[in-house]
């Protein structure tokens, strides 16, 4: 198995990107979504996972004074169940304990079992709920959150691939 490495999106990402997001997401974001993510959007930064130079993951989010919202994550279809997200979201989790944020939100289908049992996994638990917040089907987002342990020392940010 190739070994993964992750690293900030750039556009020329996107045509693998995309190829994720519509495999993955009955409403998926637009080309333009993500160059606005990684172009303009001064609180959003986009990372992805890439085995052999071939993107098979992605994890975009929001930075915004202590808090991080994981606004995007997907694998392509072919490479799920390899740990890829966890990949990412721990990378994710690792960075911002090291920088001491203080937490970690996102929304979620009810519907959606595994992303909710990786995000459990995580520490993460449902606070809230957005009523019919997925207008393609009217579904609710179950709003969930992580509140961010800060490691005792170093070893918590070893190996984390989010460092460059």
């Amino acid at each position: 198995m190739p070994s993964l490495a992750v690293d900030v999106m750039r556009p020329e990402d996107l045509d693998e990107v995309l190829t994720i997001e519509r495999a993955s997401f009955s409403m998926p974001w637009s080309r333009g979504a993500f160059v606005y993510e990684m172009q303009q959007n001064r609180v959003a930064r986009c990372w992805v996972a890439r085995e052999a130079e071939r993107v098979v993951g992605y994890l975009c989010l929001w930075e915004v004074s202590d808090e991080l919202h994981i606004t995007n994550i997907a694998v392509h279809p072919t490479c799920r169940r390899r740990g890829i997200a966890r990949a990412l979201l721990g990378g994710v989790l690792d960075d911002a304990r090291q920088r001491r944020l203080r937490l970690v939100v996102l929304e979620v289908r009810p519907s959606n079992a595994e992303a909710r049992g990786l995000y459990d996994s995580f520490g993460f638990r449902v606070v809230g709920r957005r009523r019919g917040y997925y207008y393609d089907t009217g579904e609710d987002a179950l709003v969930m959150e992580a509140r961010l342990d800060w490691p005792s020392g170093e070893a918590a940010s070893a190996g984390n691939p989010l460092k460059a």
